[in-house]
């Protein structure tokens, strides 16, 4: 039981982490970068641009009606939010992986919900061009829901990797005679 009160702790811990580098790497781009304001950190390979996102990734849904957009970009990913908290807060046989995967998408989910409700837009800011390889402009709370995403990928694919060990053990041998 110990145990799992530290391990709720820790989720929870993770998840303000989140969230908090979200919301002072945003600040700190809104009180001194302008709006579209390009500082290229490495040449062209790495730019901090300021934009405001009232859509979701790269801009979808921008162009909705103010109410579908509060509906798809407020309350069901907030509704979406809770139930993966409360899914994570609760379940006792997962894996640390699959709990640090899910707290840093619920960190960064809710870093950029923030923002939809208090600012009406999400501040993106971060950008990456390796010719081959191209980036939107993206923030913190984006970084967050990726990592946690691969997180969740590395733990779903080396669990059926397991699985299937194991069952392969199991399984009865045949001779003939």
């Amino acid at each position: 039981m110990k145990n799992l009160k530290l391990g709720r702790l820790a989720i929870i811990i993770i998840i303000l982490l989140n969230i908090g580098c979200d919301q002072i790497s945003k600040e700190v781009v809104r009180d001194s970068i302008e709006l579209r304001e390009e500082i290229q950190l490495v040449d062209e390979y790495f730019v901090l641009t300021k934009i405001e996102n009232t859509g979701a990734f790269l801009g979808m849904f921008s162009e909705l009606p103010n109410w579908i957009s509060l509906i798809v970009l407020q309350i069901l990913p907030s509704l979406v939010m809770i139930a993966m908290l409360i899914y994570v807060l609760r379940k006792r046989q997962s894996s640390m992986l699959e709990s640090l995967g899910l707290a840093f998408i619920i960190g960064g989910g809710i870093g950029n919900i923030f923002d939809r409700i208090v600012y009406g837009s999400v501040t993106d800011f971060f950008h990456m061009d390796f010719v081959i390889f191209r980036t939107g402009i993206f923030n913190m709370a984006d970084v967050s829901v990726m990592v946690g995403t691969s997180l969740l990928l590395v733990s779903t694919f080396g669990k059926k990797k397991k699985d299937t060990a194991q069952e392969e053990e199991l399984e009865p041998v045949i001779t003939q005679e």
